[in-house]
């Protein structure tokens, strides 16, 4: 006999069993309750004062027998999502409402987040027989404002809903939805969720706007498509779920809709937060620092690179992993052993600690190689000048137009992660060494700054900065703060540098007229060499004219 779940404080042995007979029963597969059962249902629901609802299968066998109170139902776990995306869980929960009210939100959202087959209401009259009918399925389309049909209620004696061809034709009507939605090239569709606190991000306040731009360019450079964006502003973050458990549940309701199979989060999830919005859905659950390890992992090519975004990526999840499932944990040691020995959580965590240090090893062998070449670099006396900006300002592309190399340079977030050097020499034989950076983002993870040591390096031993901004980005006044603050954690605020506005042909023509004349910064675009000149003399200035350098 199955296990009743639910409410069942207070129940005598006689309701119990009473219960439990209902698992007996079965269901034709073309109704979505027989009249019998909807009796018996309201006869125990009224003599409980209490909900009482059923998960019946499309065979019509009964796999739940569930107790609420007198308001609403709790339902049980009934696993992750096997079927396809277009397709329902293969349940449908029917239940009793004792004052034959119309479905709550509570019934429309566990329709929707548990994508049942559809989800039915049957009323109590007075002396526990069936009143009305309510149902509400699904619906294909995304437009709407709720993903769900309230179908119009029904005496329950007079209700001829064939369930079966009613979910059928319904999987179909999703699965031509969601094929036509789906993007062709099989990238993975992502709901963004951006949220504003009073606290602000960072020391520097960002716009909404700002934010969501950046996050959806990010997800452009890791190949995910953008369903929808999600905004919020509130006085304090949730600590459970960063947006409270009712928004929660309309993002996870709009994430059904545009058939995202992903939440990605800004800001960033505490380890709290993304245990339990994890265990409230089955959708993959990012933030912003994952998406961004992700792009790193991507884009990677040497091998100390690789081991850096390794490094990054086992910092930032050991404190966040997680286990579910306690009937995970296993004895370990073999015979003598205490107690249950380590889970497998524990181990999953010393693993990931002995890797960490590992990596830790390696890379330290990696520094001390860099450090015996700019050794040599210093001892021939060849000042080094490193550009720095923000990500995507251009700052490979400089360099290329610079040193007439070819390195890889493209219109996405983090393009470059491994530093890159060139020699350029100026025509009173005096050459310095350029050296391409990483990007910086707002924000910046400290495990991430951290794990980038080979870019961190380049910057302490750099005789001047270039700061590099994008000036065709509306929001680049906030990107040059970010910047600064970022060389400032890294004490590098006092290094001498050079404000270099990027892709002034972009701009309308008097703005770049304007900037051309400003003092205070070097206007170029860096794709056109004939606008660096400028730059060049301000190097050749500050290194030489300014003894900087000998």
């Amino acid at each position: 006999m199955q296990e009743l779940t639910g409410n069942l404080s207070g129940l005598k042995p006689s309701e119990l069993k009473a219960l439990e007979r209902v698992y007996r029963r079965r269901i034709p597969p073309e109704a979505i309750v027989s009249s019998e059962l909807a009796g018996y249902l309201c006869g125990i629901s009224r003599d409980l004062e209490r909900q009482v609802g059923i998960l019946t299968n499309r065979r019509g066998d009964i796999e739940h027998v569930i107790v609420g109170d007198a308001s609403r139902l709790f339902l049980p776990e009934v696993g992750r999502l096997r079927a396809g995306r277009g397709r329902f869980r293969g349940l449908r929960l029917v239940h009793t409402h004792l004052r034959n009210e119309a479905l709550t939100r509570d019934d429309l959202v566990d329709l929707a987040l548990l994508r049942l087959d559809l989800v039915a209401a049957v009323g109590v009259t007075r002396d526990g027989r069936p009143a009305d009918l309510h149902v509400a399925h699904l619906l294909p389309s995304a437009s709407g404002a709720n993903p769900w049909a309230v179908l119009p209620p029904q005496p329950f004696r007079e209700s001829a809903i064939d369930a079966a061809a009613l979910v059928s034709a319904l999987e179909t009507e999703f699965d031509r939805a969601t094929t036509l939605a789906r993007d062709t090239r099989g990238s993975e569709r992502a709901l963004l969720v951006v949220v504003s606190t009073r606290r602000g991000q960072g020391d520097v306040r960002v716009s909404m706007e700002a934010r969501v731009t950046e996050l959806r360019e990010l997800c452009r450079t890791a190949g995910i498509v953008v369903s929808d964006v999600v905004m919020q502003r509130r006085p304090e973050p949730d600590p459970k779920y960063l947006v409270g458990r009712g928004k929660l549940e309309d993002i996870l309701v709009r994430a059904m809709q545009v058939d995202a199979a992903a939440l990605i989060f800004d800001p960033e999830l505490t380890p709290g937060q993304a245990h339990a919005i994890a265990d409230f859905t089955d959708i993959k659950v990012l933030d912003r620092t994952m998406l961004i390890l992700d792009i790193f992992a991507q884009r990677a090519r040497s091998r100390d690179g690789k081991l850096q975004v390794e490094l990054a990526q086992q910092r930032y999840r050991l404190p966040r992993l997680h286990e579910k499932n306690t009937m995970m944990s296993r004895l370990v040691g073999g015979i003598g052993g205490r107690g249950p020995g380590e889970t497998k959580l524990e181990i999953n965590r010393r693993r990931a600690r002995e890797r960490i240090h590992r990596l830790e090893e390696e890379i330290e062998r990696f520094g001390r190689q860099r450090a015996e070449r700019r050794s040599q670099r210093s001892k021939r006396g060849i000042p080094v000048v490193a550009i720095v900006g923000y990500t995507n300002a251009g700052k490979s592309t400089l360099l290329n137009t610079l040193t007439s190399s070819e390195v890889l340079a493209e219109e996405k977030m983090f393009a470059t992660l491994d530093p890159t050097t060139r020699r350029l020499r100026f025509p009173r034989e005096r050459e310095v060494v350029i050296a391409d950076t990483v990007g910086f983002i707002r924000d910046l993870p400290k495990d991430l700054a951290q794990a980038f040591r080979a870019t961190l390096e380049e910057l302490r031993e750099a005789d001047l900065l270039l700061h590099l901004v994008d000036a065709a980005d509306p929001d680049h006044e906030s990107q040059i703060s970010a910047v600064e603050r970022i060389l400032k954690d890294l004490e590098l605020g006092e290094t001498p540098r050079l404000l270099v506005l990027n892709k002034i042909d972009l701009l309308p023509q008097e703005d770049r007229e304007r900037l051309t004349h400003d003092p205070r910064v070097i206007a170029i675009a860096a794709e056109e060499a004939e606008t660096v000149s400028p730059l060049l003399g301000a190097i050749e200035a500050a290194l030489w004219r300014e003894g900087l350098t000998v």
